[in-house]
């Protein structure tokens, strides 16, 4: 299963630009920061991660202002260079 939930901030926002199917697309950039357990310790945990939703959900984070927090859940595939990970945004709370 490929699936990938995170809690993060809208730090980027690329323009809003369109599939060949003519659906819009969106490219942007999260920030988490957080918290975990491993091994039994305590781990700061911070990153950012290349981001991009196609469809309504992009119509709908367009809408977002910089800074703003919430959970994204999508799915990782490669990026269009085949270098690094991007994670696909299919819901946003």
């Amino acid at each position: 299963m490929n699936r990938v939930v995170l809690s993060a901030q809208l730090v980027e926002r690329g323009a809003v630009r369109y599939t060949p199917a003519g659906l819009p697309a969106c490219d942007f950039q999260l920030k988490h920061e957080s918290q975990v357990t491993e091994a039994g310790q305590a781990r700061k945990v911070s990153m950012e991660m290349r981001a991009v939703a196609i469809g309504e959900i992009a119509q709908r984070l367009v809408a977002l202002e910089i800074g703003t927090a919430g959970t994204f859940a999508g799915f990782l595939t490669n990026q269009r260079n085949g270098r690094g990970a991007v994670l696909h945004v299919t819901e946003f709370e």
